[in-house]
């Protein structure tokens, strides 16, 4: 009788581990589909993250801080002569200079014009005509040769001032007929396209890049 007993109460011993080890599997499962669940939830979220819409406002924030775009610069040497005569022997006066010069063309993003069409996922970019926005001699470039005067009609300042100036807008002249303002344009559509295109989301957008009418 007594075996009996201790056997009978080594079973219930041996049955009440058997149901906390069952409990504890139960417990680290319920942890285990909570732990997915929370990972299900996280990840949802960042799929479901907004993508950048292009509005043309962000694009102007990506140019605002590139007033003019320069795209082409022209260097050039040029030597020229200046002589003036007056009427009375002994009043003529002449030099002849030569130097090197740098002309630098582009656009005024000031003026760009932007239409984005979120239906179609369309951005349409316009730019404004293409200009000269600087032309600069350089100084130390510059040599003065056979330069000549009198006391009755000295050389000053004035002189070389009125012959730069001329002489700039013979060079302005022969850029552009040598096809800078075209050369420039077709650089600026270039630039700003790869400009826009590293905006975040425009993959997602036909982007047109064009010169306006005229130019």
């Amino acid at each position: 009788m007594a075996n009996r007993v201790r056997n009978g109460g080594k079973r219930q011993t041996e049955g009440g581990y058997s149901l906390r080890v069952a409990f504890i599997l139960i417990l680290m499962g319920i942890c285990v589909g909570l732990a997915s669940a929370i990972a299900v939830e996280y990840a949802g979220s960042y799929d479901q993250v907004p993508q950048p819409v292009i509005t043309g406002t962000l694009i102007k924030q990506r140019l605002q801080y590139i007033q003019e775009l320069s795209t082409l610069e022209y260097y050039y040497t040029n030597m020229g002569k200046f002589e003036n005569k007056k009427n009375m022997p002994l009043t003529g006066k002449r030099f002849i200079v030569s130097y090197d010069g740098v002309i630098k063309a582009g656009i005024d993003l000031g003026g760009i014009r932007i239409e984005v069409n979120e239906e179609e996922k369309t951005v349409a970019v316009t730019l404004p005509e293409c200009r000269l926005l600087s032309h600069e001699i350089l100084d130390e470039t510059i040599q003065v040769y056979d330069e000549s005067g009198s006391i009755f009609n000295p050389i000053s300042i004035q002189d070389y001032i009125a012959f730069t100036r001329e002489q700039k807008t013979l060079m302005e002249e022969k850029a552009e007929t040598g096809g800078l303002l075209e050369n420039a344009a077709e650089r600026a559509e270039l630039t700003v396209t790869a400009l826009l295109e590293g905006l975040p989301g425009m993959e997602d957008y036909h982007l047109t890049v064009r010169q306006a009418e005229g130019t």
